[in-house]
């Protein structure tokens, strides 16, 4: 009942999306974008997926959701990462950089940036 009449709360879960996107994509990360709250990054490998998410949560204190066959096909194993409107610019910098710097340790290769 409280989120039906906070319509700043709302807009601002929105735009925390929308920024997480813009710099996921802007690093070169694939996601996957419907226009939901919800920011999936395709990593396309189930046992990456599982080091990635247990080294976000084990070495940064981050959160997040592994998806896998059989809620995905396999090949399009994803993070799936949910911004909430609490989240600073300096949660979304420090999400962003484990990332990356995960990312690369698994020596798994980047897309082009957009």
């Amino acid at each position: 009942a409280y989120l039906k009449g906070a319509q700043d709360l709302r807009d601002r879960h929105q735009d925390q999306a929308k920024v997480l996107k813009l710099r996921l994509k802007g690093l070169g990360l694939p996601i996957i974008d419907h226009g939901s709250h919800i920011v999936p990054v395709i990593v396309g490998n189930p046992v990456h997926t599982k080091v990635l998410s247990d080294h976000l949560l084990e070495d940064y204190g981050i959160y997040v959701q592994p998806i896998n066959f059989p809620t995905v096909p396999r090949g399009t194993e994803r993070l799936r990462f949910t911004p909430g409107p609490m989240h600073s610019e300096a949660m979304m910098d420090e999400l962003t950089e484990a990332l990356v710097e995960i990312w690369d340790r698994l020596d798994m290769e980047l897309a082009e940036a957009a």
